[in-house]
């Protein structure tokens, strides 16, 4: 049974209420919930933070025992150095999750500290986003 958590970063405890336009109305729980149950043979947990260094300490923590990392750093992603590195650190296969296309928002979205230490990156494809992150797991050994 493979072991996935899903790490959130800044303001994704807000979906379903926060521009929903481009985020949708359906909070990560329901969601979560929704996707815990359609892959009832995969361990899978989620952590989120609004703290930079929060987020890096989840990361550390389950960096070396866990099968996989969905990360959605949301705007730390071009910020921060600091979960670049630990992405880069760790053992556990990251992928890199992005509810919105990045690409096609402001220029300064388009930069990632984390993309080039990830297994791959997924985005632009709102949080089914999250769920190709998981049948990418599935469907590869762990690298």
């Amino acid at each position: 049974m493979k072991k996935l958590i899903i790490i959130n970063g800044p303001n994704i405890n807000l979906l379903g209420k926060r521009e929903t336009n481009i985020y949708g109305e359906l909070s990560f729980t329901d969601f979560f919930d929704s996707i815990s149950k359609k892959y009832p043979s995969v361990t899978l947990e989620h952590y989120q933070s609004n703290i930079e260094g929060e987020l890096i300490d989840k990361i550390q923590e389950v960096g070396f025992s866990y099968d996989g990392i969905i990360l959605n750093a949301a705007a730390y992603t071009h910020t921060s150095v600091g979960i670049g590195d630990a992405v880069k650190a760790i053992e556990s296969p990251v992928i890199e999750v992005h509810i919105s296309n990045t690409f096609s928002r402001e220029e300064f979205r388009h930069q990632s500290f984390i993309s080039p230490n990830a297994k791959g990156v997924i985005l632009g494809f709102g949080l089914q986003s999250y769920e190709l992150a998981i049948q990418s797991f599935l469907n590869t050994e762990k690298n």
